[in-house]
């Protein structure tokens, strides 16, 4: 039987957390308890913390044999994320916690394939949550009040948390069905040439479209590493520019590592590749001041990559193609690589581009599966988003 998870630190919300487990039991939904705490527990648990500590990869003295509490929290974290991960019975997650329960319990959630039912209790849901949810789809509910012991507000907030994840695991939605799904990154300045991609496409493919900013691609790999794509044309690598050049739409350095993990059919490009992203001019970091920008709105402002620049974004792209052992086409546009990147336009750098190409083509390893097309083309030339498509379709077969 499948059963909801409900997941917190035993050794402070042990009232909250027992109270939690028996609102979702009333429900007639199978519950599993398992404690995340870094103390002895003060509640009844199915599943210990010394259960979830072990598997720590340097086992549970790691989690369980300090007195430090940040390296505690931290350790346990890595620990349920290992151990939620490899559960086959969970029909939900549901967690509590104020600062330390929260980073443990989510990083276990992030763990966890996108579509699986995952709701947040914290302390801290109503600030930045960016860091706890990134790219997963996890529901994060205010607690109001702080964790310290039930009250009659607490009492509430957990009640209606429980019917949510209850709902949710009772009535799962349906498994996706049709067209197979296809993931494409997209910016402003490579619009064109995804859109015509996707008119191309959209007869025989459901088209996700990512916008290149970070969270984009980062969205797009977790898809794919959840199973849920068929392939990739991922034309716009512009956050590869951000995260060398420190730029504020960076890439991780894990940008690919999905392509290479599932080898699913690959179609890239050098789109955007001709930038970095900042925030209003008075955040631009004082080295570089004296560079070329654009200002894309009041918001954005785009800074020029130069030649040494674009010869270690190419080099770094191509180290991390040459680990991708599916099929693999990547496509050079020679005659620009966005809509900035053209003739006349304000990013043309010629010299900048041919820095690029050349780094790519010395440093990836071309095999039978793993190819390099140069077209005397520009990225948004309808042209080239056909030869992406051309070459997607050849490598889908």
């Amino acid at each position: 039987m499948r059963s909801i998870y409900v997941v917190g630190t035993a050794d402070t919300k042990g009232d909250e957390l027992a109270y939690l487990a028996d609102c979702i039991a009333a429900t007639g939904m199978a519950v599993t308890r398992v404690d995340v705490g870094t103390r002895p527990s003060t509640a009844e648990t199915d599943i210990p913390a010394a259960t979830v500590a072990s598997f720590h990869p340097d086992g549970a003295g790691a989690v369980l044999g300090t007195d430090d509490r940040g390296t505690a929290v931290a350790a346990m974290g890595k620990a349920f994320a290992a151990f939620i991960a490899g559960r086959t019975d969970i029909a939900g997650v549901i967690g509590i916690g104020g600062g330390g329960g929260t980073s443990i319990v989510t990083a276990g959630m992030r763990a966890l394939p996108l579509g699986l039912p995952k709701v947040m209790v914290s302390t801290l849901a109503s600030g930045d949550v960016a860091p706890y949810v990134d790219v997963s789809d996890i529901v994060m509910v205010p607690s109001i009040t702080d964790m310290a012991g039930l009250n009659r507000l607490s009492r509430v907030i957990l009640h209606n948390a429980a019917q949510a994840i209850a709902g949710m695991a009772r009535t799962p939605a349906p498994p996706a069905v049709g067209k197979p799904a296809l993931g494409l990154t997209m910016f402003g300045v490579t619009t064109p040439c995804v859109t015509t991609m996707v008119e191309e496409l959209r007869a025989d493919y459901d088209c996700m479209v990512f916008h290149a900013t970070g969270t984009g691609g980062r969205a797009m790999e977790k898809l794919a590493d959840s199973g849920l794509l068929t392939g990739v044309l991922d034309i716009t690598t512009t956050e590869v520019c951000d995260l060398l050049c420190g730029g504020v739409l960076a890439a991780t350095e894990d940008r690919f590592g999905a392509i290479a993990r599932t080898k699913l059919p690959y179609v890239g490009s050098v789109g955007a590749l001709d930038m970095v992203n900042f925030w209003a001019p008075p955040t631009i970091p004082a080295r570089y001041r004296d560079r070329l920008f654009y200002e894309h709105n009041p918001n954005v402002t785009l800074m020029r990559t130069t030649p040494a620049e674009c010869r270690e974004i190419g080099a770094w792209i191509a180290g991390r193609l040459n680990a991708c052992e599916g099929p693999v086409r990547f496509l050079i546009p020679e005659k620009g690589v966005s809509a900035l990147d053209i003739e006349d336009g304000a990013f043309r750098d010629v010299q900048a581009d041919d820095a690029l190409f050349s780094a790519i083509e010395d440093t990836l390893k071309v095999t039978t599966d793993r190819r390099l097309v140069r077209l005397p083309l520009h990225v948004n030339d309808p042209a080239f988003a056909k030869a992406a498509v051309a070459a997607f379709r050849e490598i889908a077969r």
